[in-house]
């Protein structure tokens, strides 16, 4: 590196489900000149294990895997809490040093911005813009967003607008709120010019689930996040950033929910409580449950003796591809004290749901609104609108004018049909054109290789040292 140059800057943009499946043909044009331009390239990256949002930001931001991180799924069950934990946001759940404080040992001044990463509260970066929700003790939900500094909070909503976290998830998830985060990477960019800038652009997230990624509305998202991250990739290249596009994983199709929750309660493990005429999963007092989170299931098992005959029970259920015990979880690199007793691998068209109810009479009142705390597991029917549509929204807006007039309102209108899901995540895909890609100048990586997904750490810390 030549002593004189300007330390190098650098931009992840992360765009959530971008394979090289759909970069051939004309439905990714920028993003794969992008890809095929001079210098440039790409790998493909066997993905880890579970291959989730979390886990994977997490493998990369710190180069190993989750039996040392500890993320080993979007959420889990915490023992000694006798509670789920699902989708929390503080970086100190990851465990080990991240990629910018490594690099930081060689340059002490480098300023890094986090955008919508998850984990990405109390870090140790500079610069940070994430969801965070205000909940209200009267039961009252208003959208926001959260950053550090504080005051970057209402400097970036004055200048962008509020952030649209309608459209970030649930039934109206669209590519508005990926074009507000890559507008925040340029006003952090403009007014911070970071060294370091990790971007989050979800948009492909949603309707690859919803739909699925062989339906033909996905190519107008194709379109969409193109259009973003085009631009995007020309305004930081235009300020002297490097560029590098990841993706977290590939969405497959499926056709097959597995409700493992329901199984178990046949076999008479769970321990149900009934609630003003709704069921409710106790979970300090189940035998067995799973936390399921899109194609993995952490099973956690409260008596020893009762693991081998849930183990039998599992390989016996069809969609489950593999079921790791203690070997198992140390060879997938998720032997750690967060994980389940056995974890349950689905194969390709297989995801698991969290049900526990038998009547949908009885199910708990949050199984029909969006939360994503309080759910027992990753629910992708939130992306749904129960049927009628019509009859969903006169609901919505209904509720919205009884909350304008300071009234509370549950918004119970996801339907709890499991069979509307098209695509997931989480295992392994066959296919290699289904895995997530790494783009951008890799010259120094063996061409036609892939590359597992923590070398993504490495790749990233030598764009920023000398060591190059």
């Amino acid at each position: 590196m030549n002593p004189n140059a300007a330390p190098p800057r650098l931009a992840v943009l992360n765009v959530v489900g971008l394979t090289r499946r759909f970069w051939r043909g004309d439905r990714l044009p920028r993003i794969r000149a992008f890809v095929e331009r001079a210098g440039h390239g790409h790998r493909v990256l066997e993905p880890v294990l579970p291959a989730v949002t979390s886990t994977v930001q997490a493998t990369f931001l710190t180069g190993r895997t989750p039996d040392h991180h500890g993320i080993v799924a979007n959420g889990w069950y915490d023992r000694e809490r006798s509670e789920t934990l699902f989708w929390k946001q503080s970086d100190r759940l990851v465990r080990g040093p991240k990629v910018w404080e490594v690099v930081r040992e060689t340059r002490p001044n480098l300023r890094v911005a986090r955008l919508f990463w998850w984990n990405n509260m109390f870090s140790s970066v500079d610069y940070s813009i994430t969801p965070r929700p205000i909940y209200r003790a009267d039961g009252a939900k208003i959208f926001d967003i959260t950053s550090s500094p504080l005051e970057i909070r209402d400097r970036v909503k004055a200048d962008l607008g509020p952030f649209p976290f309608q459209n970030f998830w649930g039934p109206a998830s669209g590519i508005e709120s990926s074009r507000w985060i890559a507008r925040s990477a340029r006003w952090t960019e403009e007014h911070y010019a970071p060294d370091l800038s990790l971007v989050y652009l979800p948009h492909l997230d949603y309707n690859l689930q919803k739909l699925g990624p062989r339906h033909a509305a996905i190519d107008a998202d194709l379109a969409a996040i193109d259009e973003v991250t085009g631009e995007l990739i020309d305004f930081l290249e235009g300020r002297g950033v490097e560029v590098l596009l990841v993706s977290e994983y590939g969405i497959t199709p499926v056709d097959r929910p597995i409700h493992l929750n329901r199984l178990f309660r046949k076999q008479g493990w769970l321990e149900i409580k009934d609630e003003v005429g709704t069921d409710t999963l106790e979970l300090g007092g189940c035998s067995a449950f799973a936390i399921a989170d899109h194609q993995v299931a952490h099973v956690y098992v409260a008596n020893p003796e009762l693991t081998d005959q849930v183990a039998e029970l599992l390989r016996e259920t069809r969609g489950i591809a593999r079921v790791l015990d203690h070997e198992g979880k140390k060879a997938h690199g998720l032997d750690h004290p967060r994980s389940g007793d056995l974890i349950a691998i689905a194969d390709e068209r297989s995801w698991f749901t969290y049900y526990f109810w038998e009547d949908d009479e009885r199910a708990p009142d949050y199984a029909r609104t969006v939360d994503i705390h309080r759910k027992p597991g990753y629910d992708p029917v939130e992306l749904f609108l129960e049927s009628p549509a019509w009859l969903a929204k006169a609901k919505i807006l209904f509720g919205l004018v009884r909350k304008k007039l300071g009234f509370r309102m549950l918004m119970d209108v996801i339907p709890l049909d499991a069979s509307l899901v098209r695509g997931s995540h989480g295992c392994l895909p066959v296919e290699e054109d289904d895995w997530p890609v790494l783009a951008g100048r890799l010259a120094d990586w063996p061409a036609g290789e892939s590359l597992k997904s923590p070398d993504v750490f490495e790749v990233i810390r030598r764009k920023l040292t000398a060591d190059r």
